[in-house]
């Protein structure tokens, strides 16, 4: 049994994502000695620096802040081992080496976003939508030196609903993540851990890879449905895309936001568009078709499908 006043914890982390579960440790009252996040660096067009989501909460809540560039740096691995703190946990941060999980003796914990050990990698979220899942959930596991591999400690379920694209159930899977988070830290606190090798589940492990720019890119020979969950897993970031090519003039990409699935007798051939007499943009794919919500041609602004066609002045145009 160990109090939560004298358990001292240093959480490692970056985006919002990893915020939600951090709040939630200070809001009951733990003790976090220090975060480790990213190191500032210059985005957007004035190059002005960055500091990640966990820096701001951190400072706004006086907790000291490491931002190590090479995370094996012996000053580095110094300042985190003068730190005496008995905890880590990791959520949504890069790949931590040896010498650094193995340093707390109550060993350190990462919350995953899917169940492991489905969907062991980068990109989770994105392909539990993009493979059609019907529920996903969160993980939290002991690190051991292959990724997302460790005993798990516990999971949470949840279930994707039709609607869901990857924004609506990262947020989702946030809240919950932050539940079980508080859930596990507690669990280490009072005893009552009890851990599952990975092994003995009989779900095969899946992977879920760094989303690149030819993953985002719309075959419309897919079937309907495949393209339709492309689109939420990838919306609306980084978005999935495709090129409008006419007779009249250059191609022209364009990021596709929202879709829905209609009947199949509105299809054309994959990739032909067709604009119904309501003003809709419905393109064909294999085994259906999808009418085109909304949209984001390069260099302009999102906006709804309608809007789009109003100004539309192509030939001929299609989808590839």
């Amino acid at each position: 049994m160990i109090d939560k006043k004298n358990l001292r914890i240093v959480f490692f982390g970056t985006p919002d994502f990893a915020v939600e579960s951090l709040a939630r440790l200070i809001d009951e009252g733990f003790d976090v000695a220090a975060v480790v996040t990213m190191p500032d660096k210059p985005a957007g067009r004035g190059h002005k620096m960055f500091q990640s989501p966990v820096k701001l909460f951190a400072l706004a809540h006086d907790i000291p802040v490491l931002q190590p560039v090479k995370l094996k740096d012996e000053e580095f691995l110094s300042q985190l081992s003068a730190i005496g703190s008995q905890l880590f946990i990791v959520i949504a941060f890069r790949m931590l080496p040896a010498a650094v999980w193995q340093m707390p003796p109550l060993g350190t914990f990462n919350l995953h976003a899917s169940l492991l050990p489905r969907y062991r990698g980068a990109a989770p979220i994105n392909w539990a939508i993009i493979n059609g899942d019907t529920s996903t959930g969160v993980t939290t596991f002991f690190l051991k030196q292959e990724i997302d591999t460790g005993d798990i400690i516990d999971r949470e379920e949840i279930a994707i609903e039709p609607e869901d694209n990857v924004g609506s159930l990262h947020d989702k899977l946030m809240h919950l993540g932050a539940d079980l988070t508080l859930r596990t830290v507690k669990a280490i606190c009072d005893g009552s851990l009890h851990t599952i090798p990975q092994g003995s589940i009989t779900e095969t492990p899946t992977p879920a890879p760094k989303i690149f720019r030819d993953t985002c890119r719309i075959d419309w020979e897919m079937p309907v449905r495949n393209v339709h969950n492309l689109v939420r897993g990838l919306s609306p970031y980084p978005a999935a895309w495709t090129e409008i090519v006419s007779d009249s003039a250059e191609p022209l990409p364009v990021k596709i936001f929202e879709t829905e699935i209609v009947d199949a007798t509105s299809a054309g051939q994959p990739g032909e568009i067709t604009i119904t007499p309501e003003g809709t943009m419905i393109v064909g794919c294999s085994e259906g078709a999808l009418r085109i919500l909304s949209l984001q041609p390069q260099n302009k602004r999102r906006m709804p499908a309608s809007e789009f066609l109003r100004g539309m002045r192509l030939v001929n145009p299609r989808m590839r």
